[in-house]
């Protein structure tokens, strides 16, 4: 999943580069080369990607909330017997 905006990135960290060494070029026209061709898609792509994980992980969260079972609270002994174990006073 990650192959392609790595990839992305290191085409226009080779196009910033091309820039700063040319002889018309500047490192601010490579900077801005690199973040306006690189760096802002692709962090659009990758959060337009993640909102459906983002989506699920928001409905998981309200279902817990809702469901009286998960409070939070530890779960019971898997022993009927079991007994909790009592802090001794020193």
């Amino acid at each position: 999943m990650l192959l392609i905006p790595i990839a992305w990135l290191y085409v226009t960290l080779l196009m910033a580069l091309a820039e700063a060494s040319s002889s018309n070029g500047s490192l601010l026209g490579a900077a801005i080369t690199f973040v306006l061709y690189g760096l802002l898609p692709v962090a659009l792509v990758l959060y337009l990607m993640a909102t459906p994980a983002r989506r699920r992980a928001r409905r998981m969260r309200e279902a817990a909330l809702v469901d009286p079972d998960t409070g939070g609270h530890a779960a019971a002994a898997a022993e009927p017997d079991a007994v909790a174990a009592v802090r001794e006073k020193t």
